[in-house]
């Protein structure tokens, strides 16, 4: 076992959500299952997400946004390797705060210099070019979706679902997973719009503790039997295999769909979601809606047009199918502690 310990210095809350907090913790659980030990740091809302979603006692401290670098720099010292998952910090602040110890990167953008000997893009599009004099010559760049770091539980139905998809005839159940943070109320806005073109399907909606659109889906939840109202969720992985159309975020959960070949009508949420919403649309693998944009009249039109035309969401469903495999973050863990111990071997390997 490796016994490394793991600093994730990560973003969250109201106007980021919880994605880079929970694409950590799974590679941070791939990483303990390997013999490491990790914590995190960030912003105040990482305290709430790790009670929520583990424990705790895997938080190691929180920060304003003024105090971030210098307080996660002081916490560092008794960690061996650093992972970083926080836009606003470039590579000034990714040495000042690792002072040389080994660092992985996760990113999306490739907008700003970045001191990472390992770097994690999972965009579709995404190639070693578009880091060019953006990482150090010796940084190592894992691209692409199968490098995107999902629970284990999701590769670990992939079989069952992917069989199930071909052999569903009409869907039945939608899911309704918007982010935790329920960015300016989408949650509650879409359901509404959803129901009067719902017919008999029976509808998931998942939703963070601390969100917007909480008390109004309670309600609606409370009058209509069709909805099932699912509050910090920790089943996913079911919730998705027993979907059979949703609508998502386009943002990290757009992976795990991928992974059980979930046809999707996908909301851009945020502007760094559009390049990866539009290549996987490219892909014929899900449907890309602009949130900003969209109204309710759109948005049952869109619904209508997927939901009753098996044709159309049996072609998403294989399309997303082929996007990845769901076993990312076991790759990535091995790549990183390969990187941070000599003395970790092939033991553990993942395919690649």
């Amino acid at each position: 076992m490796a016994g490394e310990r793991i600093l994730f210095v990560v973003n969250a809350g109201p106007s980021v959500g919880g994605g880079h907090f929970m694409r950590g913790l799974n590679l941070a659980r791939a990483l303990e299952a390997r013999g490491a030990t990790f914590a995190f740091a960030g912003p105040p809302a990482i305290a709430g997400l790790s009670q929520t979603f583990a424990s705790p006692a895997i938080c190691a401290g929180t920060f304003a946004e003024s105090d971030l670098v210098a307080g996660a720099a002081r916490l560092a010292a008794d960690y061996d390797a650093l992972v970083f998952d926080h836009y606003d910090l470039d590579a000034d602040d990714h040495r000042r705060i690792a002072a040389g110890r080994p660092t992985l990167v996760v990113d999306d953008l490739a907008d700003r210099p970045l001191a990472a000997d390992l770097l994690l893009d999972a965009g579709v599009t995404r190639r070693a070019e578009d880091y060019a004099g953006l990482v150090p010559d010796h940084a190592q760049l894992l691209l692409g979706p199968n490098h995107a770091a999902l629970s284990p539980a999701f590769a670990a139905l992939r079989d069952e679902t992917l069989a199930r998809r071909t052999a569903t005839s009409s869907v039945r159940r939608v899911l309704v997973s918007l982010g935790l943070t329920d960015v300016g109320g989408i949650t509650a806005r879409t359901v509404e719009a959803l129901l009067p073109v719902l017919g008999d399907r029976a509808l998931d909606v998942v939703v963070g503790g601390q969100a917007a659109s909480l008390p109004a889906l309670r309600e609606i939840a409370a009058a209509d039997p069709r909805l099932a109202l699912h509050v910090d969720s920790r089943d996913m992985p079911r919730l998705t295999a027993q979907a059979d159309l949703a609508i998502g975020a386009s943002g990290s959960s757009s992976w795990e769909r991928c992974v059980l070949a979930l046809p999707t009508l996908s909301l851009v949420l945020a502007d760094n979601q559009r390049e990866a919403a539009q290549a996987l649309s490219d892909l014929g693998a899900h449907r890309s809606l602009d949130a900003a944009s969209l109204d309710g009249e759109s948005l049952r039109r869109a619904f209508a047009a997927l939901a009753d035309d098996p044709d159309a969401w049996r072609a998403l469903s294989a399309a997303a199918a082929k996007v990845c495999d769901g076993l990312g973050a076991p790759r990535t863990a091995d790549r990183f502690l390969a990187q941070i111990s000599p003395r970790f071997g092939n033991n553990h390997a993942t395919p690649t």
